[in-house]
């Protein structure tokens, strides 16, 4: 019976609010100006004051109480049944205040609106996002100086292209992408539909989507603001005890290249990012590519995870510095993952990741300059490229690098092509992809030669222009230049393939040679243009791998797989022949099992002609067993 006297209750004070509702507002004036004595209105519901942060509704609502105990007159059981159940009371009183509520708005949208603006124009003027309502006054002072700088930033990042999976939507369609997810589970990060209900919720990341089977984000990694210096904001990520443990452990195993010990590490410390890392790179020798970008996709997670409520690399105005040390395996996952963006052919996700590296450090460790033009014009990202070409700032121009030289002129032939019919002052003033291939050659004449023997260009016409003098020097006398080049070539070499390039190449060519025929002291003076860019007689750009511009997949040879962890220096390949470069003469180690990962030994076991001697067995034996077979 109680249930039914409830219902009835609070059906009877709902019809009385619909017809009255007006009649109570102007009741409620009548009895302000006339009743002097509040004290003798009805109490109200204890529980009501619970609602600290609504006193002045409370006092709103005290009338229409009163106008319950008037319904209640006819009902005197159930206001009987209804004054012991306060729980039920505290609920119509609930429905009543949103029902006031509700009412409040629509009469008075003058006063939401003077609420609503001033704060509109405050998040305008800091530029906050969603994320920056949840953080604390200190740090939005903080963030209203983040802005000041690169507003119009090249570098300023899309959220929309960080994901992979939208351009890959874009590039095959989405029914495309969702039949693929379904047959491959596996190879989606995103969380599967009908997953256990039990599952935990990931957190919400732009850099990566995280999968359902990822362990729980743990803290172990954070980022502290250090200062703001010239317009930039400095950060570095900050190390807890928690993870300090599992960085001891890491460098114990590395020292003893225990691949083993590294894998327990993760079972302990999932989001460890040296580890993550490691592993990542073993898996892409032995072929395991999910699973290496699966590794680096949790260490992106990680470092996403671990931002500083200020950070915003979106607006290209935060630096993280690789000379501290904690930064150092970021550069490393943001480089690694670009490549495997790039080998999924998402280039517009790969020039986005290109672009965060190189604003979280002006100095450019990771040698992102020489690899975004080529992103850029995968991505026909081509008046980006002019723009940011223009608007960085750097020791030397950047049409003097061999990359920008030759890329700018492929970016105004593709321009030219896009608008031929506009003839404004902006393309007139602008020089033609004829004649900035021209220069490029002139400039950087080495190029040419390795452009052909790599691309490559069997056509008669490339041996004859290839046989003047001026196209025959494959050095140019600088360390430094030289190494870019190599660079420019192993990264850019595909998009020479394109019939279009290899016309304007040629043509611009032939203009070179006929204009050295008439007049030789241009080649003297680019000779001196090109000395003085690049006058340092050491590599500045040593520590730039060739190998990590390559599209090829690096491997190593079974017997030196245990080797792995070494620096990556040892593990160049040579330029012509793309054998291992082995730091010692005496040829691969011995196949000792002492000491040895189980991984290591089982692939090495699969292949012909290796042998293995019994435990704590001669090494010499073996080592003259395969002198013997040579």
């Amino acid at each position: 019976m109680s249930a039914r006297l409830l219902k009835k209750f609070l059906k009877e004070q709902e019809l009385h609010q619909q017809q009255h509702h007006v009649e109570d507002d102007d009741e409620e004036a009548a009895a302000a100006a006339e009743s002097p004595d509040s004290e003798n209105r009805p109490v109200t519901n204890p529980f009501d004051l619970l609602n600290d942060d609504d006193v002045d509704q409370l006092q709103e609502d005290e009338p229409e109480i009163a106008g319950e105990t008037v319904v209640g007159k006819d009902h005197k059981q159930e206001l009987s049944v209804m004054k012991s159940m306060t729980g039920a009371i505290s609920t119509s009183n609930q429905k009543s205040k949103k029902k006031k509520k509700k009412k409040c708005k629509a009469g008075l949208p003058s006063i939401t609106k003077k609420v609503e603006e001033p704060l509109d124009d405050t998040l305008d003027a800091l530029s906050l996002d969603a994320n920056s309502s949840r953080h604390q006054p200190e740090t939005s002072k903080l963030c209203a100086g983040f802005v000041k700088q690169c507003a119009h930033s090249a570098l300023q990042l899309d959220p929309k292209c960080l994901n992979p999976e939208n351009e890959l939507r874009r590039i095959f369609g989405s029914k495309v992408v969702k039949s693929f997810e379904k047959s491959n589970p596996d190879s989606s990060s995103r969380q599967v539909r009908g997953g256990r209900r039990g599952a935990h919720h990931s957190r919400k990341t732009i850099l990566v989507s995280p999968s359902e089977h990822w362990p729980r984000w743990d803290g172990s990694l954070s980022m502290e603001f250090l200062e703001t210096k010239d317009g930039y904001h400095h950060f570095r990520y900050v190390h807890s005890s928690y993870y300090d443990q599992a960085q001891r452990a890491f460098e114990a195993a590395k020292a003893i290249q225990d691949l083993n010990g590294i894998a327990s590490i993760l079972l302990y410390h999932p989001y460890h990012l040296d580890s993550l890392i490691t592993m990542a790179d073993y898996f892409k020798f032995v072929g395991e590519h999910q699973m290496s970008a699966d590794a680096i996709a949790k260490s992106l997670y990680a470092l996403e995870c671990a931002w500083h409520p200020t950070f915003t690399p979106l607006q290209a105005n935060c630096q993280l510095k690789i000379n501290h040390e904690t930064n150092k395996p970021m550069f490393t996952t943001f480089f690694t993952h670009m490549k495997n963006l790039d080998r999924r052919g998402c280039h517009r996700s790969a020039l986005e990741v290109c672009k965060l590296l190189l604003s979280l450090d002006l100095d450019d460790p990771m040698g992102g300059m020489f690899c975004v033009d080529y992103f850029a014009l995968r991505a026909e990202m081509y008046a980006w490229l002019e723009w940011f070409s223009e608007d960085c700032k750097s020791d030397r121009s950047l049409w003097l690098f061999p990359s920008f030289s030759y890329s700018l002129a492929i970016c105004r032939l593709y321009l030219e092509h896009e608008e031929p019919s506009k003839d404004d002052d902006t393309s007139v003033r602008k020089s033609s992809s004829a004649d900035l291939m021209k220069q490029a050659l002139m400039l950087h004449p080495s190029v040419l030669q390795k452009l052909v023997a790599k691309v490559p260009l069997k056509d008669q016409a490339w041996t004859n222009i290839l046989k003047h003098a001026f196209f025959q020097s494959e050095k140019t006398g600088s360390p430094s230049l030289d190494h870019l080049i190599n660079i420019y070539v192993e990264r850019s070499y595909i998009i020479w393939r394109l019939p279009d390039l290899q016309k304007l190449l040629r043509n611009s060519a032939l203009q070179v040679i006929e204009t050295l025929e008439h007049s030789s002291s241009d080649a003297k003076d680019w000779a001196c243009v090109r000395k003085e860019a690049f006058s340092s007689e050491n590599n500045e750009y040593g520590h730039l791998l060739v190998s990590d511009f390559s599209d090829t997949v690096p491997t190593l040879p079974p017997e030196n797989l245990q080797n792995f962890m070494v620096d990556p220096g040892m593990r160049e390949p040579e330029q012509n022949g793309g054998q291992i470069a082995y730091p010692l003469d005496g040829g691969p180690a011995p196949h000792d099992v002492a000491n040895r990962n189980a991984l290591a030994v089982l692939f090495e076991s699969m292949l012909p002609l290796v042998a293995y001697g019994d435990e704590g067995g001669n090494e010499g034996n073996q080592v003259n067993g395969h002198e013997q077979d040579d």
